[in-house]
């Protein structure tokens, strides 16, 4: 829209990027992005037709797995520690909105 002041960053959760795509903007396999999506690691947006799309976010999560793999971590303790970064990530946020409320 003309003149309108108010662009909006893109959203990081959105998928837009095919699995070549992405592949190469992490610098990985094709195979190995849905190795990692059958192992649990990452969920990209699905088309309704069965596509997957990743989103930046997916992308960044792939660059953690990447660097997990290259400091000897296996698939399985990968998981586990990004399972525990976002409890870690979800329960940091409760306790911030706990004290912005008012209740400690």
């Amino acid at each position: 829209m003309a003149g309108d002041d108010h662009a909006t960053a893109p959203d990081p959760a959105r998928g837009v990027y095919g699995i070549t795509v992405a592949a190469e903007l992490v610098g990985m396999e094709v195979q190995s992005l849905r190795l990692y999506e059958a192992r649990g690691l990452l969920t990209p947006h699905r088309t309704p037709g069965g596509t997957r799309r990743y989103s930046a976010d997916d992308l960044t999560r792939l660059r953690r797995i990447g660097a997990l793999l290259a400091d000897g971590v296996n698939l399985a303790g990968i998981r586990m520690l990004l399972e525990l970064q976002e409890e870690n990530r979800a329960l940091r946020a409760r306790v911030a909105a706990l004290r912005v409320g008012g209740r400690h």
